[in-house]
Order: C-alpha cells, then sequence, then structure tokens
C-alpha cells in the first residue's frame, strides 16, 4: 500500500488557520517558555545535588512546552521575541543573585500560566504548570527556612521602627512643638523602642535556651546502662515517658540493654526538633540595631535642620519608601504578592502615622 505524504504547507495546519491574534499569542508563549527554561537553568547553575537536578528538570519540561509552541507556528514562528517583562526581571534576577527571592518570583509566574483556560495548549500543559508552581514553591519554602532568624528579625524589626517613630515625631509636631523637641522626641523613641525590643529579646532569647537546657537529656546517662538492673524497668519508664507505648518501651529497653554499648540512649524526638537559638546579648544587640535602622529614618529631616511640614514631608516620603521595601521583602519570603503587600504595609504605616498626627492636633488645639 502506497502511503500519501501532505504538502509542506500542510504540515502546519494550526498557523495556516490561525487568526493574528492567535499567532502572536503563541510567540508570546514561546518567547515566555525559553525565558523560564533560561530561569530554572540560571537558578541550577547555583545550586548542587538534588535542587540542581530539580530545577533542570523544571528547565526541560519548559522546553517540551517550547516545542510544543513551535510546532504549532512552524514556519510562522518568525524570529526569537523577547520573553514578557516580568520573566525577563525574574531572569536578571536569577543570573545575578539566585536566590529565594527569585524561586519565590518564579512561583508566582507559574502560578499565572494561562494554559489552563486557552484552547491551544494542551491538558497536559496546564497540569505541568500547575504541578511546577508546587515544585518551586516546595523549593522556596526550602530556602525560607534556611534564612537566618536574624535577617526576619532585621525586616520586622525595622519596620517597628518606622511605624512607631513615624507615628510619634507627627503627632508631636502636630501638637505645634517647636522642631527642637520634635527631635528630641524622635531620638528619645528611638532610643526606648530599641532598648525595649533589645531587652525582650534579650529575655525571649534566655528562657528559651534555659528551657532547651532544661529539656536535654543527661549525657551522663548512657555511661551507667551496664549497671542496670535487667529485670527491673527503669529503662522502659524512661521510654514511656518520653512517649513510647508500653509495649513498645519494654522491647526497645530490652534491645538497649542487650547492647548497652552499642545503643545510645536517643533523646526524646521533642528536643530534636528545637533549632539552636543563639545568644541572648547577640538577639538583644541584632534587635536594638534592626529597630533602630529603621526608627532613624523619620528623625533623618529633623537632623538636618528640617522645619514644619516640609520636614514632615520628607520624613513621610522616606518612610513610604522603606515601609514598601519591607513589605516587599516579607512578601517575597512569604510567597505573597510583593505589590499587594507593599502597598497593604504602606497603607497600615500611613494609617497608624496619620491617626496620631490627629490626635496631636486635637491635643494641641485643647492645650492651647
Amino acid at each position: 500500500m502506497t502511503m500519501t505524504h501532505l504538502p509542506k504547507s500542510d504540515a502546519t495546519p494550526a498557523s495556516r488557520s490561525a487568526s493574528p491574534a492567535d499567532l502572536r499569542r503563541w510567540r508570546q508563549y514561546l518567547a515566555d517558555e525559553r525565558a523560564e527554561a533560561a530561569v530554572y537553568r540560571d537558578l541550577a547553575g547555583r545550586r548542587t545535588g538534588e535542587e540542581r537536578e530539580i530545577l533542570l528538570a523544571l528547565a526541560e519540561a519548559e522546553t517540551r512546552h517550547e516545542q510544543h509552541w513551535l510546532d504549532k507556528l512552524g514556519d510562522k514562528a518568525g524570529k526569537p521575541r523577547r520573553g514578557s517583562l516580568r520573566t525577563r526581571f525574574v531572569g536578571f534576577l536569577a543570573r545575578h543573585f539566585g536566590s529565594v527571592f527569585v524561586l519565590a518570583l518564579a512561583q508566582r509566574a507559574e502560578a499565572r500560566s494561562p494554559y489552563a483556560g486557552d484552547a491551544h495548549a494542551t491538558a497536559t500543559m496546564a497540569a505541568d504548570e500547575q504541578i511546577h508552581e508546587e515544585i518551586v514553591r516546595a523549593l522556596a519554602t526550602r530556602g525560607r527556612n534556611r534564612l537566618s532568624g536574624s535577617f526576619r528579625a532585621a525586616v520586622f524589626g525595622a519596620n517597628d521602627g518606622l511605624v512607631s517613630n513615624l507615628s510619634l515625631v507627627m503627632g508631636i509636631s502636630a501638637s505645634g512643638a517647636s522642631n527642637a523637641v520634635v527631635l528630641l522626641s524622635g531620638v528619645a523613641g528611638l532610643l526606648a523602642g530599641a532598648l525595649s525590643m533589645g531587652a525582650g529579646e534579650y529575655v525571649s532569647v534566655r528562657s528559651q535556651r534555659e528551657l532547651l537546657e532544661a529539656s536535654t537529656p543527661n549525657e551522663d546517662a548512657h555511661a551507667r546502662l551496664p549497671h542496670l538492673n535487667g529485670d527491673a524497668n527503669e529503662l522502659a519508664l524512661l521510654y514511656r515517658a518520653r512517649g513510647m507505648a508500653e509495649d513498645e518501651a519494654n522491647a526497645k529497653a530490652v534491645e538497649t540493654l542487650q547492647s548497652p554499648h552499642e545503643k545510645p540512649i536517643v533523646t526524646s524526638p521533642e528536643h530534636d526538633k528545637h533549632e539552636a537559638v543563639g545568644t541572648g546579648l547577640g538577639a538583644a544587640t541584632s534587635s536594638f540595631l534592626f529597630f533602630a535602622s529603621g526608627a532613624i529614618l523619620p528623625v533623618l529631616p529633623y537632623l538636618f535642620g528640617l522645619e514644619g511640614i516640609t520636614a514632615l514631608v520628607v520624613a513621610g516620603i522616606i518612610v513610604g519608601l522603606a515601609l514598601l521595601t519591607t513589605g516587599a521583602i516579607v512578601a517575597l519570603l512569604s510567597g505573597g504578592a510583593p505589590l499587594k503587600m507593599a502597598l497593604r504595609q504602606l497603607t497600615i504605616g500611613y494609617g497608624a502615622a496619620t491617626v496620631t498626627y490627629l490626635l496631636g492636633m486635637l491635643f494641641g488645639t485643647s492645650t492651647a
């Protein structure tokens, strides 16, 4: 039987019957898939082991999606286009930083995939993109967990300083106080808040360390195992106290006593979950500096001699930019929308400052 070969012009029926709008959309999909694959390859270049393998596999999957659009476009693929501005920005960050923030942005990019609502994309591609979102979310979560507590404390501590001291400065200024009084109040607020944060963090960390020390098993107990009475149940009681069922505890005690030099008395699962908490003095110093770094910003205009409404406006602009920055950072750490959370942070900060400003005006008028 002789097979009939289709003419070459019919080899890509999708592109032949597609509308100009379809072709433009497919070309953009093609460009975005190429850009996303490049992002994953760049991220993989900064990773090792399992994470590198996962990222390279994601890049390969995006390449398969790229081939789908190439097949549909055929000879109408045209010159290679650039990916969307958002994708190119993520790519730039991946090439130069390769941090958890890039993974958080990549996660949001996967979540915005239009394939589920596009008849020209396959159901497999739409499913792939949804699973990719979860894969990147898991990788981003690993990165977030690796971030030190000090970094998170820096963001939240600075934000506390920004909001509290801006509110204080605006309230005092609205009351009609002189520039010197506003400046003095701002510096006092900075010191009081920073010292309070530092003292609170010191007490918190010291208390946590003392709790961990009280919960840590005595390592010398292991040396006493060979001298235990094998017919008694003291070791079984220990395992039961650590949460084992009675039968399991008895079996574990027998197993341990049979090889006392090889079977260490394991620590309790609850204890294993605790992480290192650092020193109280280090945590206190960090909290002091983090809060002070934010609280100094509303005071800067007054330190440079600005007065009245001019000083307030400049302070508001400086703090507003800082609030937008901390909000975006918090969003990237938590996997939220950077713009949304930045604006939320700004709204909360300005809201608190507005309330204290109005109260300052009220009390200033009533005492005049």
